[in-house]
């Protein structure tokens, strides 16, 4: 019988299916179950056609199950083994959003970015959005930063600092207590007008060599905007 609850997969599930498949005499089904990896996977690693040799993880040893569960697997087919519960983990509820190492040189461009295209967010949105402090904030503001002169403004976004639904949400949060109307987003715009001029082009080729333009291919009906 399946076991209802949702459980967490071991820590590294394809070593452990392979452990389980050379060890055990578990199906499949049940290794795909408990590593929670998909049955043709196992079936992979029991050819040896997967796309790497695995260096097996044994689950015993490592806490996250018991030869009992094994053998509980092992003579019922339909049984699902579980996996033994560690510590729980203990999960960020305050304080600033955590930045990767490797991004963290990119918040002051992402910073100016947004004082510059969007001055209706507030100090504290944006060190929430971002991760920062309001010292830092202020300071590229005033321009005062003490690396104002490499900081580049350039969208937090494309820099994997926030995600653009994050972004679009706090710039309407913002526009609307601040009782204006939001910014149209314009970094698109040189993209457009490129786009524009190649299929006036294209258009105008396609009427010298005496074919006509297909509707959808037109500028005027990719860029109409709905009445």
């Amino acid at each position: 019988m399946a076991n209802p609850t949702k459980q967490a997969p071991p820590l590294m599930p394809h070593a452990t299916a392979t452990w389980l498949v050379d060890n055990t005499g578990l199906t499949f089904a049940q290794i795909a179950a408990f590593c929670q990896i998909h049955v043709l996977e196992v079936q992979a690693i029991a050819d040896e056609t997967a796309a790497s040799k695995l260096t097996p993880r044994d689950p015993v040893r490592a806490g996250e199950l018991t030869m009992e569960e094994i053998e509980k697997g092992q003579a019922d087919p339909s049984y699902r083994l579980k996996i033994i519960a560690g510590p729980a983990q203990v999960r960020r509820t305050s304080g600033p959003r955590y930045t990767p190492l490797a991004k963290r040189q990119d918040k002051p461009d992402g910073i100016a970015w947004i004082i510059r295209h969007h001055p209706e967010i507030t100090d504290g949105q944006i060190s929430k959005l971002i991760g920062t402090t309001k010292t830092t904030i202020a300071a590229i503001r005033t321009r005062e930063h003490w690396n104002i002169a490499n900081i580049t403004p350039k969208d937090p976004v494309t820099l994997g600092l926030c995600a653009q639904r994050e972004l679009d949400a706090l710039v309407a949060a913002a526009a609307k207590k601040a009782g204006v109307a939001p910014q149209e987003d314009s970094r698109l715009g040189a993209d457009r007008d490129a786009m524009l001029a190649e299929l006036k082009a294209e258009r105008e080729a396609h009427a010298e060599e005496g074919r006509e333009t297909p509707r959808e291919h037109t500028a005027e009906t990719l860029f109409r905007t709905p009445e």
